[in-house]
């Protein structure tokens, strides 16, 4: 079975997965989620991702319906019941992610009278889905891929769903659909200042100079755990990292240009808003990063709990 789905603690198939229609979540994102990727069949990161989950669910006061054991233990008996009939991987799929997984870990508010008020609802709904891996093909990160700079605009950074990884993303899926009009992989978004905040479902890390800029979290970005390792990997290589508030301009002068996200790891920008990033091919910082993440994602036992 491919795609596996845990409601509440029962393992269904999608067909049999189904949400009330009175749920928050559904009404109006009143939701928490996660999303963990496989290496070796194994989930990677698990302890951070559960981590961001708790603090999401406390800045909207939502009351977790399992603790973090309980939820551990759900997505390995989900991951595991979905082993086997896969379709055959594209010939273009990254090695390493062949025959891996996506884990989507969702905690809606629950169902309940139709109205704002949060004490309208009955009880918290736990989902865990899993199912194959859709990254981007191998090519791309031989060759990079193509960003655009959006109109849609970032939330102000003291909006509560810049911060928590919520369910509500309408700003984020028009400003996909205006990246992909146009031709490009993903949307970078500015915030009312003009300044570069993220990308529609990433981090956007810039070379300049020898060094590695990527804005703040102050911005009111949300805080990647893919974004937090690759800042370790920097410093530990001896690379100058720095949190800075980045124009439009600043990424189009960049030597490199590289977008971060749990599916994507380090996929390298050489295309932004239809001009070339420096030389038009992958940066070796970017190679440099790759390559360390993917010994990190492979090698590392203590980065696989």
């Amino acid at each position: 079975m491919p795609v596996v789905v845990d409601m509440d603690g029962r393992l269904v198939s999608p067909r049999e997965a189904t949400v009330s229609v009175f749920d928050r979540g559904f009404l109006y994102g009143d939701s928490v989620y996660e999303v963990v990727r496989t290496y070796a069949f194994r989930p990677f990161e698990l302890t951070r991702h559960l981590e961001r989950l708790g603090r999401s669910a406390r800045r909207l006061a939502l009351t977790l319906p399992w603790d973090a054991a309980r939820i551990r233990a759900e997505l390995l008996r989900t991951l595991e019941a979905s082993r086997g009939g896969d379709p055959a991987d594209p010939p273009e799929t990254a090695p390493w992610n062949a025959g891996e997984r996506s884990i989507r870990i969702i905690m809606t508010r629950g169902a309940g009278e139709v109205g704002l008020d949060p004490a309208l609802a009955v009880e918290p709904r736990a989902i865990v889905i899993a199912g194959p891996l859709r990254a981007p093909p191998a090519r791309a990160y031989r060759e990079g891929a193509g960003c655009r700079i959006v109109g849609v605009r970032h939330d102000a950074p003291d909006a509560v769903d810049t911060t928590a990884k919520t369910g509500a993303h309408l700003s984020n899926v028009l400003a996909m659909k205006e990246a992909r009009e146009a031709g490009a992989h993903e949307a970078l978004l500015l915030d009312r200042d003009g300044f570069v905040t993220e990308g529609a479902s990433s981090n956007v890390f810039a070379v300049r100079g020898g060094r590695l800029e990527t804005p703040s979290l102050a911005a009111g970005i949300l805080e990647g755990v893919t974004r937090g390792i690759v800042i370790e990997l920097a410093q530990a290589e001896g690379l100058p990292v720095r949190e800075a508030a980045l124009r439009p301009d600043d990424l189009a002068g960049a030597d490199e240009i590289f977008i971060t996200s749990t599916a994507r790891e380090i996929l390298p920008v050489t295309v932004l808003d239809g001009r070339a990033v420096g030389s038009g091919r992958v940066g070796p910082c970017t190679t440099r990063l790759h390559a360390s993440f993917r010994r990190r994602a492979s090698g590392s036992e203590e980065a696989l709990v």
